[in-house]
């Protein structure tokens, strides 16, 4: 099944310089936000606790929400977790805080949750400062392995070229996905950090498949121009690419509208990612590659002809 005909001729590379100056836009847009506003850090960075409280009947989070802010918690999230009867709510950790302060804080979030009838206090989990800021760094240094490991892939498999402009790509869907968080001052906890990882193996998939064609086609088509080339392969994999972003986007959406608000962050940054990820394969990738002077020579060896009148 195809959602493109095999014929499509798109000029995907004629477009090359106003969807790089969309994206510099892009990218800009997102570091100045990062840098003006910084990320909302969740619970699993900054530290705090966690309660988990089961419900007889479904739970009213607006009014716990107001009862939390008139016992002094206006700072608490409340969300549904896994159904409408368990609930859980976070608590940020606060640098003036002991350790004492904390369990007199959480003694009264307990008792204000437990007035209402039917409530089970199921667990509580206390993330201190420390654990958060490892996880910090180990989030960061995941994206960084990531993407190492990914160009020096790319660079074995294909050339240094493609490796140079699949990871560009790669970098510029993180970005813009932070800036989005940023900018919204949506919350950014270890979930939505998986959610970025997971668009970065995403995007190389689509990217991977569209250097693989050119590969190809470069044997194939010994006449044709670089760029004929690029736009050939990405035309020929234009079914294959919409049909799997869209289908994928379709299971985000219910996700995102039907798996509940602790999940808001992780199908958010996936919807984000899946638009930009397909955007930055076939036009941030393969439009560096071009930049960066690829051609035939660089993936088809140069076959020597032997003059056989010679010894």
């Amino acid at each position: 099944m195809e959602f493109f005909k095999q014929n499509t001729n798109i000029n995907f590379m004629g477009q090359r310089k106003w969807t790089a100056f969309l994206s510099v836009i892009l990218c800009t847009c997102s570091i100045v936000a990062l840098a003006w506003h910084g990320l909302t850090w969740g619970l699993d960075f900054t530290g705090g606790t966690q309660i988990q409280v089961h419900y007889v009947e479904a739970a009213d989070l607006a009014q716990m929400q107001a009862d939390l802010e008139e016992a002094g918690f206006a700072d608490a999230s409340v969300v549904s977790f896994g159904t409408s009867k368990d609930v859980l709510i976070s608590l940020m950790h606060k640098k003036a805080n002991t350790e004492a302060d904390e369990k007199a804080q959480t003694e009264t979030v307990q008792a204000v949750l437990t007035a209402l009838p039917g409530a089970v206090m199921d667990q509580v989990n206390y993330i201190g400062p420390q654990v958060g800021s490892e996880m910090v760094t180990k989030g960061l240094l995941a994206i960084i392995v990531a993407l190492l490991g990914t160009m020096i892939y790319i660079a074995v498999r294909f050339d240094m070229r493609f490796a140079i402009g699949s990871t560009v790509a790669l970098i510029h869907d993180p970005i813009i996905i932070l800036g989005v968080f940023s900018f919204f001052h949506i919350e950014f906890n270890l979930i939505a950090l998986a959610a970025v990882l997971t668009v970065i193996g995403y995007s190389l998939n689509d990217t991977i498949v569209i250097f693989d064609r050119v590969r190809e086609n470069f044997k194939k088509f010994r006449k044709l121009e670089a760029i004929d080339v690029m736009n050939q392969s990405i035309n020929q994999t234009l079914s294959r690419t919409i049909m799997t972003s869209a289908l994928t986007l379709i299971v985000i959406l219910a996700l995102f509208f039907l798996g509940g608000s602790l999940l808001h962050g992780f199908a958010l940054a996936l919807m984000i990612g899946i638009v930009v990820g397909t955007y930055s394969s076939i036009y941030v990738a393969g439009s560096l590659t071009l930049a960066l002077g690829l051609n035939r020579y660089h993936l088809v060896p140069v076959v020597k002809e032997i003059d056989e009148r010679n010894p």
